[in-house]
């Protein structure tokens, strides 16, 4: 078809013709980077937390007045493993979705000046390693006389474990063996787990890159008190969370438990990205809305130009034009204005994408989002302009011979 005519229609028009397609650019814009926050917070929300999470619960205590270590932890863990059903139980600082503790900036060099990251080191004894089913992919496991006391907030120099995506940033096409890390205490790597997720994954200054930079510190069962895990099978686990903060609360009557932290992981969980799940369909709400006032805009212009053009559309049926090329002659108009606002619109993503990584520290924008906006934008628009193409075509040649 030869555009030359609708650029010239067009050009009579061109306030209307230019709102549209800046409406077009703004969509394009928004839609491609809301589907990166969206991506975001699904990637987000189903990272792989290396727990079996329907089969561990978490016990926390926020004070105990006048309790030691080793005391609280014989009182609560041998509640803990009286109770039917309760297979593994021991003592760690935290597990995923738990209280944030540990969170401690590493470097590669005793001077400090290769720096590693703000990991979280999880400090826990035998028997929390077990409960958590942690098993090194790469290395060797704890030998007993690894589990060592705490000096200050870690062990001064222990054997650890990391995550194969911390190796990977530590130490990238490296083996981990034997590196060495350094944060106020010093740490030898002997082993690698496939993943264990910080406690505040997407949370930290590193964002989602950083949800698997955990370090695994082996400590002796009195070197710490407060947290503690707990196995069941998945059938039993909620009746056995339920025992549990009973059996506690009169093992150790002086201590207040922290009802909101002493829940199954898969609980904690779900509460953890609750926000995220909530963030994710207002989004999907903004984009529906968004869509559905660019498809009415289309419908609106293309309608408005059907009624303007009436006669001429007439003198063009009465002159043999067929309905196909009518109805062709404004998708292809359509067409135009769309392509133009898809043009801008993948700058103005990629500009908004800049910003959003400068202020708010997001994601980079993939390429392949802004082909995908385009096409969800040229099938709204084509399918938009359908029902004004169609009355448009529906014309008869007879008001031709009407005046204007």
């Amino acid at each position: 078809m030869d555009i030359k005519p609708i650029l010239s229609a067009l050009g009579r028009h061109r306030i209307a013709a230019a709102l549209i397609v800046l409406e077009i650019a703004l969509a394009c814009a928004v839609l491609c980077n809301a589907f990166l926050l969206i991506a975001g917070r699904l990637q987000l929300m189903h990272i792989d937390s290396g727990v079996q999470e329907n089969t561990v619960g978490m016990i926390a205590l926020s004070g105990c007045d006048g309790c030691n270590n080793a005391d609280l932890n014989a009182r609560v863990l041998g509640a803990l493993r009286a109770i039917p059903g309760v297979r593994a139980a021991g003592a760690a600082n935290s597990a995923p979705f738990g209280p944030r503790a540990g969170m401690m900036g590493a470097t590669l060099d005793r001077e400090g000046k290769q720096w590693g990251g703000v990991l979280h080191f999880y400090m826990a004894d035998a028997a929390a390693i077990e409960t958590l089913g942690l098993r090194p992919v790469q290395g060797n496991a704890f030998a007993t006389s690894d589990f060592q006391p705490i000096d200050n907030f870690v062990p001064s120099d222990a054997p650890v474990w990391i995550t194969r995506a911390l190796a990977e940033h530590l130490w990238p096409g490296e083996s981990p063996l034997g590196k060495e890390l350094w944060s106020g205490a010093h740490f030898r790597v002997t082993g690698v787990v496939d993943h264990f997720a910080v406690t505040s994954p997407g949370r930290t200054e590193e964002g989602v890159a950083g949800v698997q930079w955990s370090v695994i510190v082996p400590v002796r069962d009195d070197a710490q008190s407060g947290t503690y895990v707990l196995r069941a099978d998945p059938l039993d686990l909620p009746q056995v969370m339920q025992a549990a903060r009973a059996a506690v609360a009169r093992a150790v009557p002086e201590a207040v438990i922290d009802q909101q932290q002493s829940r199954m992981l898969s609980e904690l969980r779900e509460r953890y990205f609750r926000s995220d799940r909530a963030m994710a369909w207002l989004l999907v709400g903004v984009i529906a809305a968004m869509l559905l006032v660019t498809a009415l805009g289309i419908i609106g212009l293309a309608s408005f130009w059907v009624q303007q053009r009436t006669k001429q559309i007439g003198i063009r049926r009465a002159l043999g034009a067929t309905r196909g090329q009518i109805t062709r002659y404004f998708q292809t108009e359509n067409l135009l204005l769309t392509g133009t606002g898809i043009t801008l619109g993948m700058l103005l993503a990629y500009g908004g994408n800049q910003m959003l990584m400068h202020y708010f520290e997001t994601a980079r924008l993939p390429l392949h989002y802004l082909p995908l906006g385009a096409v969800a934008l040229l099938l709204l628009g084509q399918a938009a302009v359908i029902g004004p193409a169609l009355r448009a075509a529906a014309v008869p040649p007879i008001v031709a011979t009407r005046s204007a």
